[in-house]
């Protein structure tokens, strides 16, 4: 895999995909949404990823987008915008639909779409230092393709906030609303993402695929017997698989299970 605005590394059953536009802060444009759109739809046919971490090289995680592609689509037309707008939100959709759980390794500031990219992933990881800003009002714009997934991050109330008003929001606040799952400092970052994927790729990893779309399925939804029934076959249906026997053999004859190499 070869990128111009990306870095790809392997390590046993992890790709670490990484913003690499530095001395823009990241922001995206035409081309790093299409590169990250390819690669999240080729990492997700891979057999042998079962974690994938989102990176940023520079001091920022991301700034949202870039302000030379932003002045190019104030002149297109109705439909270009729109088509524009949609290869966007496909992006972030192939990031929260990866099969895989995506980590973010947030190390620096992330505003605007960088707080999308954040809320797209599974699990968030920032630097204490990380400041959040969903900054659109203040260009007149709105923060719609990303909507989505920053609220169900941040919540209802918080987003009527956050959206409206354009106020920069610090990690420890970012992480008391839902945003980020752990504070790190600079020096244990990388130590807190390299724990998470080490007990991601510990589990079973059909196990981890099917927790992850269960999760997105029951969010939501009402409790009622539609949802207990579909929740009652899929479990049926894992016990029954090859994954599920051998975790449970391997529990009871207190073995390491053969997905663990």
């Amino acid at each position: 895999m070869h990128y111009s605005m990306l870095e790809m590394a392997f390590a046993g059953h992890v790709a670490t995909v990484t913003l690499n536009r530095p001395d823009v802060r990241n922001a995206f444009n035409e081309t790093t949404i299409a590169e990250l759109t390819d690669v999240f739809a080729k990492l997700n046919a891979r057999e042998d990823v079962r974690a994938i971490v989102l990176a940023a090289n520079g001091p920022a995680f991301c700034a949202g987008a870039d302000l030379n592609w932003m002045k190019k689509m104030a002149a297109f037309s109705d439909e270009e915008n729109r088509v524009d707008a949609r290869r966007l939100a496909d992006m972030l959709a192939a990031i929260y639909r990866v099969s895989k759980p995506v980590v973010a390794r947030v190390s620096g500031d992330a505003f605007a779409g960088g707080v999308g990219l954040v809320a797209a992933c599974d699990i968030v990881v920032a630097v204490d230092s990380a400041r959040f800003c969903l900054s659109e009002a203040r260009l007149g714009l709105i923060a719609a393709t990303i909507a989505p997934y920053v609220v169900r991050a941040l919540g209802e109330r918080a987003s009527r906030r956050y959206f409206t008003t354009a106020e920069p929001f610090d990690c420890a606040t970012a992480q008391r609303l839902g945003l980020v799952h752990e504070m790190a400092t600079a020096d244990t970052l990388d130590a807190t993402i390299q724990k998470i994927t080490a007990a991601l790729c510990a589990n079973g990893p059909q196990a981890v695929r099917e927790s992850k779309r269960l999760v997105q399925d029951v969010a939501g939804c009402p409790l009622d017997e539609a949802l207990i029934d579909d929740t009652a076959r899929r479990i049926a249906r894992i016990r029954a698989s090859d994954e599920g026997r051998e975790g449970v053999a391997s529990f009871l004859e207190k073995r390491a299970p053969a997905w663990r190499d």
